[in-house]
């Protein structure tokens, strides 16, 4: 869905959004939302999807045809398939998922391989000459990993990496598509930052995964490196970036002056808690972030203090809130929690939302043009407070009419 005079954002919203682990399961999610959306949103023009595919769904959809039935129910609807999230593997909804939202990680062959499925569906769904990409994980999770297997989960996904470019480089060369996997850093992850992103491009992906690269396609180390640049980039998503306390304008410059390209920026936002002066205040607000805690997602939080230094805690429970309730320490200035909310909120009672750092973001964006698909991606309704579990559809259109707004 093209979203401005010009025609440069194209917007989509996450499909993770909807319940769906087989193919079945997924297709009747698109088609109970997706045309009643478009009709309130984009009824005469060509709508978007931001497709969610586990890797049962992505088997199920490369066989039995299902493929091409999915093209034609695409075609008869004005519907296309701008991108796909391919980060979280397996199951995602009615159970604990966690950490384990991470696995496989890349120095395993089952990750690899899930890849080129999402790339085999879109080199059928991309036109010719056209572009689309897939997210996929920030390699693994530094919990756990010591010195040494860090060395090789870079070394391997470099390599996985690098024969993954090799078929999206042949494919660009014969069709013109351009197709590309984009690495979505994530607190406490193994890239979680810019900086972490910009190191493994430099140090691991260019050297190891480029001799590789020029290897398997017996083309110079020069050419390896312009085809990673092109078809590995960056999913960003503001959410992440906030709660690493990143500025958008700085992450953009350093991304740029390193060669690194956004493949998609990700709309959300993430939960923000003042840590007052007042312990009444901020007493309240704690107590209003517990409403938040949920048995599914993981809620990584990074704490600022006084001193500007910033403190890591695995998850948003009950520990946590307990001891900051106890903890009488001044220093503590503000929280942000890996927690999507939706983007439409910038109050939450006591609580606020990081709404701001997308509004910064879409301005960088209408300056300097960085990147140009848009995806919504707020999937944690199932687990919000009950108070804002609000009606799926209407809730996906406030969305999508908050950012065209912006606009």
């Amino acid at each position: 869905m093209i979203i401005d005079q010009k025609g440069f954002f194209d917007l989509t919203y996450c499909s993770n959004i909807h319940r769906g682990e087989t193919w079945d399961e997924v297709f009747t999610a698109l088609k109970t939302h997706v045309p009643q959306l478009k009709s309130h949103l984009a009824p005469d023009k060509k709508f978007g999807i931001g497709l969610r595919l586990s890797n049962q769904a992505a088997v199920d959809l490369l066989h039995h045809y299902e493929l091409d039935h999915f093209k034609s129910w695409l075609n008869e609807h004005q519907l296309y398939v701008m991108t796909i999230n391919g980060f979280p593997y397996g199951q995602f909804h009615d159970q604990r998922v966690k950490e384990q939202v991470y696995a496989p990680d890349w120095t395993q062959v089952t990750r690899r391989d899930y890849s080129f499925r999402l790339l085999k569906v879109l080199e059928e769904l991309t036109p010719p000459g056209g572009e689309s990409g897939f997210s996929t994980s920030p390699l693994s999770y530094k919990p756990w990993l010591n010195a040494k297997s860090t060395k090789e989960v870079y070394n391997q996904s470099s390599l996985y990496l690098s024969e993954i470019v090799k078929s999206m480089a042949l494919q660009y060369q014969d069709s013109g598509k351009l197709i590309h996997i984009d690495i979505e850093p994530e607190p406490d992850c193994l890239i979680e930052t810019v900086d972490e992103a910009i190191d493994f491009f430099s140090n691991w992906l260019i050297p190891i995964g480029g001799k590789n690269l020029a290897k398997l396609m017996n083309i110079s180390l020069t050419e390896a490196e312009e085809h990673i640049r092109r078809h590995v980039q960056i999913c960003y998503d503001i959410c992440h970036s906030s709660v690493e306390y990143e500025d958008a304008a700085v992450v953009f410059e350093k991304l740029k002056k390193a060669g690194i390209l956004i493949g998609k920026v990700q709309v959300s936002a993430a939960l923000k808690c003042n840590l007052e002066k007042d312990p009444k205040r901020r007493d309240a607000a704690l107590q209003s972030l517990s409403q938040f805690i949920d048995p599914v997602y993981l809620h990584q939080i990074i704490q600022k203090n006084a001193d500007g230094k910033l403190a890591h805690y695995a998850d948003l429970n009950h520990a946590y809130l307990t001891n900051r309730l106890k903890d009488k320490d001044q220093a503590m200035q503000e929280l942000r929690t890996h927690f999507h909310v939706p983007i439409f909120l910038e109050q939450y009672h006591e609580l606020e939302s990081t709404q701001s750092d997308i509004i910064k973001v879409f301005k960088l964006l209408q300056e300097n043009k960085a990147a140009s698909h848009l995806e919504i991606e707020t999937y944690t309704w199932e687990v919000l407070p009950k108070a804002l579990q609000l009606d799926i559809n209407a809730s996906i259109e406030r969305e999508y009419k908050w950012i065209m707004q912006q606009f």
